[in-house]
């Protein structure tokens, strides 16, 4: 039994049911997929939260998981700019980030001329660290080690800081930190290198919305005998005195399995859960954990035929300080951005919408949190339309005129985010990580109930590559983690 159809869920019941195991998925909500799931507005779809992905030219890392998965005859992609995959604008100031090694390097030095040994060091740094790691490069394994502990207990800035002395070269190569969540003195090194590994090597948007990848992993898990279940939201697991035995639903059904695995955020988990098998400490120590930030969107629709498609993200910061993010003042929202048109078919001259995305944390919305989606009241709806109307006009600074390609617009807040993907007050990216505490903030896939495990982004980490190797990580409890490598080996092979 899977509860939640996320990325995570849907991965480990395509492994399981391809190696023989009877797998339910429970989805709480009518669509399936988590942060894949898209929706409509005015005829044009809109990503929730896969919005692009790296990696996936022959023989790279997630075109290797595409194929054991059965995506890559399904999932049509278009290829972002190689001359900057995406843009950092940083007080004005324009910087790539191309793709390739080598690109990456002679296209940042352009605007670092006298940095590029730093640059062709960070590039060095950042592939041994990603080549480090077992799991990301698909070899067997003998210990339980992903990645070195230098990696984990050394933060993003100051990584950053002894590559290069040039503090504005810095903040570029830290200038994707949305994609994390990063924050100063806590986020791992391992992450961000991982993270910007992935990008360099490819990046590509998904034409026509991230939900194919649901549907196709949906399909093959329905034709390998597994079945899922929607508006089949899970109100507890029950336990007996050594086991988890079955889960209530919330219209009252009980269903029994053998063995579950929690795809919904771990803090979320644990509350479902009335047993003397977790130890107070243990849910103490789960609920303490702080989560990454949230975030405000924009979902843009254009006028027919105004707005010319940008085949390039684009990250803007007010100031060169791209660390103070996370810690924004309201009365100056929005200090940062990250703007990206959706890909509704190959190659468009034009683009049909786009995306606006900033931070914003829990506690902005926090009055509202006891309201559902549709029914939080017109101050709710004022809230938003200011916010809104604010990124608009900043957007504006940044591509004069492009208010007056835009036909409609629509938002998301935190709470959205909370009701739809059931993370923690809309945390982005789940639990954060934190280099001080390295120990304390990683998940593991085994609960002290033995017969219930985790998997999704708080386990291993986040992203559609951290994820699908945490479904991975989870799965190895039941097939053994060398068994799932190699059965990826020779379908790639």
């Amino acid at each position: 039994m899977i509860l939640g159809s996320g990325l995570g869920g849907l991965v480990c019941a395509y492994i399981l049911s391809k190696n023989g195991y009877k797998v339910k998925v429970l989805e709480k909500n009518a669509q399936i997929g988590g942060c894949l799931q898209t929706f409509k507005r005015g005829n044009v779809k809109f990503d929730t939260g896969m919005h692009y992905i790296g990696s996936m030219e022959d023989g790279q890392i997630l075109h290797n998981f595409f194929k054991y998965l059965n995506l890559l005859d399904t999932v049509k992609l278009n290829r972002l700019d190689d001359s900057g995959y995406d843009i950092i604008s940083l007080n004005g100031e324009i910087f790539k980030f191309a793709s390739g090694y080598e690109n990456f390097v002679e296209t940042l030095s352009k605007s670092f001329p006298n940095n590029k040994a730093d640059i062709e060091n960070y590039i060095k740094r950042v592939r041994e660290i990603a080549d480090s790691s077992p799991l990301y490069n698909l070899r067997k394994i003998s210990n339980s080690i992903f990645i070195e502990a230098d990696y984990i207990k050394t933060s993003v800035n100051e990584f950053i800081a002894s590559i290069t002395n040039n503090t504005k070269l810095q903040n570029v190569l830290a200038g994707n930190l949305p994609l994390y969540a990063g924050v100063k003195d806590k986020t791992p090194t391992y992450i961000h290198a991982l993270i910007n590994n992935f990008y360099i090597q490819s990046a590509y948007r998904i034409i026509g919305g991230s939900d194919v990848i649901a549907e196709q992993l949906s399909n093959s898990i329905k034709s390998f005998g597994g079945e899922i279940l929607t508006n089949s939201e899970v109100d507890e697991i029950l336990c007996d005195s050594t086991k988890a035995t079955s889960v209530r639903l919330t219209n009252g059904e009980v269903l029994e399995a053998d063995y579950f695995i929690s795809n919904i955020h771990s803090q979320v988990t644990i509350k479902k859960l009335n047993t003397k098998l977790l130890r107070k400490a243990y849910r103490d120590r789960i609920n303490s954990l702080e989560n990454s930030i949230s975030n405000f969107t924009v979902y843009i629709k254009f006028k027919e035929n105004t707005n010319p498609y940008l085949n390039y993200n684009y990250y803007f910061y007010q100031n060169e300080d791209v660390w103070q993010s996370n810690s924004y003042n309201q009365s100056k929202f929005p200090q940062n951005y990250l703007f990206m048109h959706q890909c509704h078919k190959a190659n468009p001259e034009f683009a049909q919408s786009a995306e606006l995305i900033s931070y914003m944390r829990y506690e902005e919305v926090k009055k509202w949190e006891n309201t559902r989606v549709g029914n939080r009241g017109e101050d709710y709806k004022e809230f938003k339309e200011e916010k809104a109307r604010k990124l608009l006009s900043k957007l504006e600074e940044s591509f004069p005129g492009i208010k007056n390609n835009i036909e409609s617009f629509y938002t998301s807040s935190p709470l959205t985010y909370r009701d739809y993907t059931a993370t923690q007050n809309g945390s982005m990216y789940g639990i954060m990580r934190d280099k001080n505490f390295p120990t304390q903030t990683l998940i593991s896939q085994r609960t002290k109930v033995p017969n219930l495990f985790m998997t999704g982004q708080n386990i291993n980490s986040h992203g559609i590559l951290g994820v699908t190797i945490g479904a991975m990580i989870t799965c190895a409890e039941f097939l053994g983690m060398n068994e799932i490598i190699q059965e990826i080996y020779n379908s790639s092979y």
